[in-house]
């Protein structure tokens, strides 16, 4: 997280143009820049410093201490302290976000090897690209191939040799993948052999090895999809294998004496007793299913356990782990964290965790109490066998919206996934931050999963959405709260074609931006309330593409999981004109674009023509600018694997589309669009690894990602002078004071100096004044000229090459230009700060000047 303090000037963007930029009016000319010409630029983690989600952990017997997680949406994790503090080791060193295996080898704990990717085949998945190494416990990472798996689901190095290891690729969610299987490599993944294999629709899940002889393997195979519309879990390709030559030749043992002998087979989990190692586990998903025991290496099988709490969502879990020394001792992960003292039969302990939805175990092999335990709140540390557990205080949330509130300075809010909604002060209110840490957030209704709109009429009035439907109204000024859904049903169990109202997990809810009494959402319908959701009315019929393919029961053919991710065929996208109120564009999941321009009495499919079928509208952004124009982005990652880019332009309100993404990788696709408030044609996309930028209508594009981690950027807004974000994986970032990008132009980067306008101080918020300049070499002085002309120099910082950071010792009496008391002691209202640059000995001096009133009151 970066610390704003003091006075900043960076060698930033090439001289400019000054315009009065709330009247810009400029002909929008095909432009990039260079980099440089912006890097001073950064982003600024504001939170919240709460976990997200992880599937995969490990640590080493020899370093009790050392641990990391991987974390679905924000990379891997490191703790060197026993999990009281953890920091990001892969940030700039791998090209995925999700990371959904790690394993630390025993012999040498300073090589790691991670798998990238996500095989907990929920609605937000993300993909991978194949699996990384360290040989210094983390510092620096190597690519070493499977990226054509995708995604991996676990990762298991020989406990004596470092270049022994195996990886279970589960491969492509979506589509055919000839790669997916179990792989080996003997030279520490400098190459790869595929020793099991199924076919194109099966990959590898689980995968586990007697420490005491590594020859002797288990492996599962899980023929799986995950689509927009829904999931699969089981087929014939599904089964449970054993190998006694380190993996080399396997044979098939799912059908082995015990076990079922028909009906299909769906996720499994294995785990081998190292104290005993003719005791093998198998968690099965079937028919019959439940916790399989062998006495005899596998070869025979009894069910011991059918209890539906460890079998229940059997996709999203169905991991199962032996205590290294007590083989009557096994552990079984689901929504709850189970240990079973006699052999699996029973497991009545459920250990209480700070976070539910558990998905990967380590236990030290030298310390059966010594663990860590990956779950949806991210990962924690246990001394004592799991009687307490370390924190999940890091910022790796994952949110799917972002949205800032009418609060002055602004809050940013979002739903986080598998827990409430939060919102963070942008910056400023530090005095609320009374819980210690410096951190403050709180909820406004709602759940993990939906848009959050605040009341522009009341800043304490949120409306904010969960699964199922649900939405509620909630007063942070009283903290009381009422449903006002739409319809009230639960579509729990029920396929998107039975329900009248279908509901998106992630439906839209947003004001007019015409008229603060009214508030849209949508179903596969647009409705308005004018009441605060005493009643609402019924904007539209079905806009949807509704193609009864897409809308039948979800998961099978063994377990039904149909929670509301599923439905399909609804609304995902509504965006009313600021500039007439009876404009209102929708999107939805399944491709359509839909346009009315007589407040709801009829309706146009402007569908660009060369969208591809179902891909999801995720975004429609009207420009604040111009009528009639919009930008449309869609996804389309889990049809058919199609990882392109979609962003479309119209400026006739659809009746022609352009289609806009030179620029951006053909990989890396586009959630959302924006367009900035003050300066047309200035565009920000948010993507599935970054941030980025057009000064060309779309044109062209080019990254902003500048510091910011390799995440997946959910959503996007521009709120006063900033650029704020959120993501699913890393909470949220702000990118402060975009000036230099608004200001922006070709003369500015062909300028030999430039001083850019800065953004006036405000007292209490900011701890000093940015100030942006290009001049090499160069030096900026600036005065504050009070009004009885008296001149105090602030500072007077020698420019250096590249981006120059503060704070640094002030001049005179003046201690150093680092804070409120500061603002209002040395800085008396009406007075003139003066910003001088000296871009060269033989060049004039260039100079901008700008009165602020220090005594504004604080928020």
């Amino acid at each position: 997280m970066t610390e704003r303090t003091g006075w900043r000037t960076a060698a930033a963007v090439a001289g400019i143009l000054l315009l009065a930029l709330s009247g810009w009016e400029q002909p929008i000319h095909a432009q990039q820049y260079d980099a440089s010409l912006y890097d001073a630029l950064e982003w600024t983690s504001v939170g919240p410093p709460r976990g997200g989600r992880s599937t995969a952990a490990a640590g080493s017997a020899a370093r009790p201490m050392e641990y990391f997680f991987g974390a679905t949406g924000g990379g891997l994790w490191k703790t060197g302290d026993g999990g009281t503090t953890w920091r990001p080791v892969t940030d700039g060193k791998i090209t995925s976000a999700s990371v959904g295996a790690v394993a630390v080898c025993e012999a040498d704990p300073d090589v790691v090897y991670i798998g990238t990717g996500e095989t907990q085949l929920r609605g937000n998945i993300q993909q991978g690209d194949g699996v990384y190494k360290s040989t210094d416990a983390g510092a620096t990472w190597t690519h070493i191939g499977l990226r054509a798996t995708q995604n991996v689901s676990r990762i298991r190095v020989h406990p004596r040799n470092c270049d022994q290891v195996w990886v279970a690729a589960f491969g492509v969610h979506s589509a055919p993948n000839p790669e997916r299987g179990i792989y080996k490599s003997t030279d520490g993944g400098d190459s790869w052999r595929r020793v099991l294999y199924r076919n194109e629709l099966t990959g590898g899940v689980d995968l586990t090895l007697d420490p005491g002889n590594p020859n002797v393997m288990y492996a599962a195979l899980w023929e799986a999809w995950r689509k927009s519309w829904g999931m699969s879990s089981g087929g014939p390709g599904s089964g449970l294998f054993k190998s006694t030559d380190g993996g080399e030749n396997w044979n098939e043992i799912s059908r082995n004496s015990g076990l079922p002998q028909s009906g299909v087979y769906g996720k499994i989990g294995v785990a081998v007793s190292p104290s005993n190692p003719s005791r093998v586990w198998a968690l099965m998903e079937h028919e019959n299913g439940g916790v399989y025991r062998s006495d005899d290496a596998g070869a025979t099988w009894e069910l011991i356990n059918e209890e539906r709490k460890l079998r229940q969502r059997a996709f999203y879990y169905t991991r199962i782990y032996a205590d290294p020394f007590d083989e009557e001792i096994v552990y079984a992960l689901n929504t709850g964290f189970y240990r079973s003292r006699d052999g699996g039969a029973t497991f009545p302990q459920q250990i209480s965790v700070p976070h539910g939805d558990n998905h990967d175990l380590w236990i030290a092999p030298n310390d059966a109490d010594r663990m860590i335990n990956a779950n949806d709140g991210g990962a924690n540390v246990s001394f004592n066998g799991g009687s307490t557990w370390t924190d999940q205080d890091y910022p790796t949330s994952q949110f799917y919206r972002v949205m800032t509130t009418n609060h002055d300075p602004y809050h940013i809010c979002g739903a986080q996934q598998d827990n409430s909604t939060a919102c963070v002060p942008g910056q400023g209110w530090g005095h609320l931050a009374a819980r210690g840490g410096g951190s403050y957030f709180y909820a406004v209704g709602g759940c993990e999963s939906g848009y959050i709109a605040n009341d522009p009429r009341d800043v304490n009035r949120f409306y904010a959405g969960c699964y199922g439907g649900q939405l509620s109204e909630y007063d942070h000024a009283t903290g009381q709260q009422r449903a006002i859904n739409v319809w009230p049903e639960n579509p729990m169990g029920q396929s998107a074609i039975d329900l009248r109202e279908r509901v998106q997990w992630t439906f839209p809810i947003v004001f007019s931006p015409t008229d603060p009494s009214v508030l849209y959402t949508g179903t596969q319908k647009l409705w308005r309330t004018t009441n605060g959701g005493e009643t609402w009315e019924q904007m539209s019929g079905d806009l949807t593409r509704a193609d009864p393919s897409t809308m039948g029961p979800s998961g099978g053919p063994i377990t039904l999981d149909q929670t509301g991710v599923e439905t399909y065929a609804t609304l995902f996208a509504i965006a009313p004109s600021p500039h007439d109120g009876n404009v209102i564009w929708t999107g939805s999941d399944d491709g359509y674009v839909q346009l009315t321009r007589d407040g709801g009495a009829t309706w146009t499919n402007v569908t660009p023509p060369d969208a591809p079928d179902f891909v999801r509208i995720n975004t429609v952004e009207v420009s604040p600018h111009t009528p009639g124009k919009a930008y449309v982005s869609g996804i389309r990652y889990l049809v058919d694997n199609d990882r392109s880019p979609y962003i479309w332009r119209t400026t006739d309100y659809g009746a022609t589309w352009t289609k806009i993404v030179n620029g951006i990788p053909g990989d890396d696709f586009v959630r959302a669009t924006r367009e900035d408030p003050t300066r047309p044609g200035l565009l920000y996309a948010a993507s599935e690894r970054t941030v980025y930028v057009s000064w060309d209508e779309g044109a062209n594009w080019q990254s902003l990602g500048m510091n910011l981690p390799n995440t997946q950027v959910s959503d996007l807004v521009v709120e006063d002078n900033d650029l704020v974000i959120g993501t699913h994986g890393r909470s949220f970032w702000v990118m402060y004071n975009i000036g230099p990008l608004r200001q922006m132009n070709a003369r500015v980067a062909a300028a030999p100096a430039h001083l850019f306008d800065p953004v006036d101080p405000r007292r209490g918020i900011d701890n000093g004044v940015d100030v942006y300049y290009q001049a090499k070499p160069a030096r900026v002085s600036v005065v504050a000229v009070a009004p009885d002309g008296e001149r105090a120099a602030l500072v007077t910082p020698e420019a250096l090459a590249g981006v120059l950071r503060g704070p640094w010792v002030a001049k005179r009496e003046i201690r150093a230009f680092v804070g409120s008391e500061a603002v209002r002691d040395l800085i008396p209202p009406g007075a003139r700060l003066e910003w001088t640059i000296h871009y060269s000995r033989n060049s004039p001096r260039m100079d901008r000047s700008r009165v602020f009133d220090p005594s504004r009151p604080e928020p």
